[in-house]
């Protein structure tokens, strides 16, 4: 469910903003990078980040041709996970488009890397290079996404031996 969500918001959000532009945009996934060192000592979360925009992009075919990069790297040392979203913005100019739709794969809701990130220093690094840059609406309170994290903890919680469930269902929260 959570691949049809990112789908619903891309599917919504790529036509409309390709209307408003008049034209076909380009589509960027994105996901928050993380230490190249993190990949190297097994994490699969660079691979498992690739695969969701495959499965989105696999669901909305009309998208056609995508790209994939990382954002909000942070300032500790070593290299962070690459292309970055500046350079792909960039190599996005250099290849003639005149704006990209930016579908955030990596983040399920509103929060600093998307409203600053996104919607303030890349939409003006896109503007800067006589860009427009568009983006799908976050998943917040998409139906389909609140209904697969609730169908989660049903399953999780259903996962607890009986007499634990009967603890946490007696505790009070105070």
């Amino acid at each position: 469910m959570l691949i049809e969500a990112f789908a619903e918001r891309l599917r919504a959000g790529w036509s409309q903003g390709c209307a408003e532009h008049g034209a076909r945009l380009p589509v960027l996934f994105t996901a928050h990078s993380v230490p190249q060192r993190t990949i190297a000592e097994g994490d699969p979360y660079e691979v498992q980040t690739r695969e969701t925009a495959a499965l989105v992009a696999a669901r909305v075919p009309e998208v056609g041709p995508w790209r994939f990069a990382f954002q909000s790297q942070g300032m500790s040392g070593g290299e962070w996970l690459g292309p970055t979203v500046e350079d792909t913005i960039t190599d996005l100019c250099d290849a003639g488009h005149a704006g990209v739709f930016v579908q955030p794969i990596g983040f399920v809701c509103d929060h600093v890397e998307i409203l600053f990130d996104i919607d303030i220093l890349f939409r003006d690094y896109a503007a800067e290079r006589g860009m427009k840059l568009f983006r799908a609406e976050s998943l917040n309170d998409s139906p389909l996404f609140v209904r697969a994290v609730a169908d989660l903890a049903r399953e999780r919680l259903d996962a607890f031996p009986a007499d634990c469930k009967a603890a946490v269902s007696t505790e009070k929260i105070s």
